[in-house]
């Protein structure tokens, strides 16, 4: 689903939403059979809101052209497939919710979790050998760095947008974060957050990397995208707002549809007497709110925070109700207790959330920064 919070609105309680929609019926040109409109992605409706609201006559899309005068989508490689589209304006609180953004999405499906890499997670300390940069020319260190960070990430954005047939949404992502390239690296972060916010190629398959660290059959596949998606993830990770811990005892929410097997190792984990401590080692998009994580799948997580570092999507999001906060990859967790509810036909999982340090994990580079 895509969604555009109007600018103006944003000092209200209320968000004002623009969303685009195209008709996925079998013959959607009927006037006999009910209508299913579908949500246009996040990305692809900024693109066509801004053609609309520049005065344009058409939005170019990866793979349709959106025609305003006749309000319908063409397909760009075989011009007969046509379908209407309707531009519809709502507020936030009509929004379905993104379920997918709260929930795991397991690349390995034998390997649910990470184990213990330190503080720096590897695919920063990677990204920092990459760009060859030092302690003391972090972005939020260094302005100048912040700026060349920025331009390396735009050209591995724009590569990776290819591989994936989204070029044109990989453009317009670069040309926003590119705008905030000299205005220092607070506006970058949040432009950042903006962009990372939105579903997408760029969020999606940054995670799907960052998920493989510690599996030594796919070494090499995560490590190859570090030139590509490192630079964005280091100007994520590197937030100037982010220099004291989340509050103790925070909870955040995480669903997921995990298979028995699965479930068993989280069990596994459980029933020892010695918690053993595990790791995310991408970023993981929680919800504040219960009842948005459990819309989805078997699996409820409880994250509570006892020490880590996390950041509020919300004043950046076109989704507030959303009430997104990300977890930094990184943070470890141990698992407190399991429990199935009856009710909801779920297990819920509980979890302690805390930082993980140590000296003999971290990249040289920060050593003596700590």
């Amino acid at each position: 689903m895509s969604i555009i919070a109007d600018e103006a609105s944003k000092c209200s309680e209320i968000f004002i939403c623009i969303q685009w929609m195209w008709n996925a019926s079998l013959n959607p040109f009927s006037n006999s059979e009910p209508a299913l409109w579908r949500y246009y992605d996040n990305v692809d409706n900024i693109m066509i809101e801004d053609a609309f609201k520049a005065g344009e006559t058409h939005a170019i899309l990866d793979e349709y052209t959106i025609d305003f005068k006749h309000q319908i989508q063409i397909c760009n490689i075989d011009q007969k497939k046509q379908r209407p589209i309707k531009r519809v304006e709502c507020t936030t609180k009509d929004q379905s919710i993104r379920v997918e953004r709260f929930a795991f999405d397991l690349i390995n499906p034998k390997r649910p979790f990470s184990g213990l890499y330190g503080w720096i997670p590897p695919f920063v300390q990677e990204t920092v050998k990459y760009l060859k940069i030092t302690k003391d020319q972090l972005p939020s260190k260094n302005k100048d760095i912040a700026s060349m960070v920025v331009a390396k990430a735009a050209v591995g954005i724009l590569e990776q947008s290819k591989l994936v047939g989204k070029q044109r949404q990989g453009e317009n992502l670069v040309k926003r974060l590119l705008e905030k390239k000299d205005a220092g690296i607070e506006e970058i972060w949040k432009q950042c957050a903006f962009l990372y916010s939105l579903d997408g190629f760029l969020y999606r398959k940054m995670n799907e990397a960052m998920r493989l660290v510690g599996d030594d059959e796919y070494k090499e596949e995560w490590r190859q995208k570090v030139r590509l998606l490192g630079p964005f993830c280091l100007l994520l990770w590197d937030s100037p707002f982010s220099k004291t811990a989340a509050p103790r005892g925070r909870v955040f929410y995480r669903g997921a549809n995990l298979s028995d097997d699965l479930i068993s190792l989280f069990k596994g984990d459980w029933v020892k007497k010695v918690k053993p401590r595990r790791s995310f080692q991408s970023f993981t998009s929680c919800s504040r709110q219960k009842g948005i994580a459990e819309i989805y799948g078997n699996v409820l997580f409880i994250m509570t925070m006892k020490h880590g570092f996390t950041a509020n999507l919300k004043p950046y999001s076109n989704f507030p109700d959303e009430e997104e906060e990300l977890i930094f990859p990184g943070v470890c967790f141990s698992i407190d207790r399991m429990e199935f509810n009856e009710n909801t036909k779920k297990y819920y999982i509980h979890l302690s959330l805390m930082q993980q340090f140590s000296r003999k994990l971290i990249c040289p580079f920060f050593l003596a920064s700590l």
